[in-house]
């Protein structure tokens, strides 16, 4: 039977400076003055009609993503966030992220974003090359992330991230442990680290940049696993590292097929409701011009998650996360018994791609390497 989850909320803000070459984000660039004001308020009659629709519960975590919300100001954000809490209680331990960009500007706003109840950072700093950076089409260089990183200290977070990115183009191995150890050693409480994939509808897509070969991907990949482990970050996900008592509670919850509210253009969500025995997937309209434009607007249709599909997004999700799942936890998230993948489970097992002990379900270390292949086990 399905069982209430811990629920989370995402916040987009989908403008920014300048799009990125390899974004397929929906993040829009922006000339002008930004309607801080304006969307603040969407946002919040956003919530509001999502809530109506909700038991009451409370919220573990919130990320604020884009785009590039940093551009925000902390007056807008604390506005934000206090009326968030006046109309959902929060957990005593919430986790509340935001998406910041590196440069100067946005940098010297992080006193200001701490006192406004942000209590973590996510800093897209991508690569510490001036040149990787220039071919990212970055708007910041190496010396303000690494002042930036300092400043998010000097302000008060000891609760961090560093997205870092490789397999950059003609990146050699080096030059992708010497971006990486550069991030340790800025002493990150977490890392999400993963390679440049080229996706439709992106500029890269149209005209593709030259990759590393497989075999300089590979080696990338094992000499930093290697390092980050090292350097005492342990993998939970496919491509997060934290240091312990550090994973990002909205990633788990996410990977562990939680729920999410999402309120901004484009933005996603999934709420489960036991007493229909029901999944919804929810999202938002993409454009900010017609979220602005009113509530009707807003409003993308909901789309139910049929029965039989529960199993398979559950695995998508759960099987990234280096623990694994409990069989507990897979009849709790999905209403299902854990027999409708039994089957799947033992055969990989004999493969030795999975392993069960004590009702907990992981892949093996060969499994997590070849995760892809395991996936598709499951699509059959």
């Amino acid at each position: 039977m399905l069982a209430l989850p811990p629920l989370s909320l995402y916040v987009h803000i989908p403008w920014c400076v300048r799009k990125c070459p390899y974004c397929d984000f929906n993040s829009h660039e922006y000339s002008g003055e930004l309607p801080e004001a304006k969307y603040i308020d969407a946002l919040i009659d956003d919530l509001t009609a999502d809530l109506d629709q909700l038991p009451s519960r409370s919220l573990q975590s919130i990320f604020i993503g884009g785009g590039t919300p940093s551009l925000f100001s902390a007056t807008s954000l604390q506005r934000l966030l206090q009326r968030i809490a006046a109309l959902i209680e929060f957990s005593p331990t919430i986790e509340i992220t935001l998406e910041a960009n590196p440069g100067t500007a946005e940098a010297k706003r992080f006193a200001a974003y701490r006192e406004a109840g942000i209590n973590r950072l996510s800093i897209g700093v991508q690569s510490f090359s001036n040149l990787q950076l220039q071919k990212l089409g970055r708007i910041h260089d190496t010396t303000q992330a690494t002042a930036a990183i300092s400043m998010a200290r000097s302000a008060g977070f000891d609760n961090f991230n560093i997205d870092l990115m490789h397999g950059l183009s003609g990146q050699t191995s080096a030059e992708a442990m010497a971006d990486l150890q550069q991030a340790i050693a800025l002493e990150p409480t977490h890392l999400s680290w993963y390679q440049l994939t080229i996706e439709p509808n992106t500029v890269f897509y149209n005209r593709p940049p030259p990759l590393p070969a497989d075999d300089e991907l590979d080696s990338i990949q094992q000499s930093g696993l290697a390092m980050l482990a090292e350097a005492g970050f342990a993998q939970y996900e496919v491509s997060a590292f934290a240091q312990p008592g550090k994973k990002s509670l909205h990633n788990v919850n996410y990977w562990q097929f939680g729920d999410y509210i999402g309120i901004g253009a484009g933005a996603h969500g999934k709420l489960t409701d036991p007493s229909q025995d029901s999944i919804v997937r929810t999202r938002k309209s993409r454009q900010p011009a017609h979220y602005l434009q009113s509530s009707v607007q807003r409003q993308a249709p909901r789309q139910t998650l049929a029965r039989e599909d529960r199993a398979l997004e559950f695995v998508l999700n759960a099987l990234r996360l280096r623990e694994g799942f409990s069989e507990s936890l897979f009849s709790a998230r999905t209403g299902l018994a854990f027999s409708s993948i039994a089957k799947q489970v033992e055969y990989l097992t004999t493969k030795g791609l999975m392993q069960s002990s004590g009702g907990v379900v992981t892949t093996t270390d060969r499994g997590y390497q070849m995760l892809n292949s395991v996936l598709e086990e499951f699509l059959s």
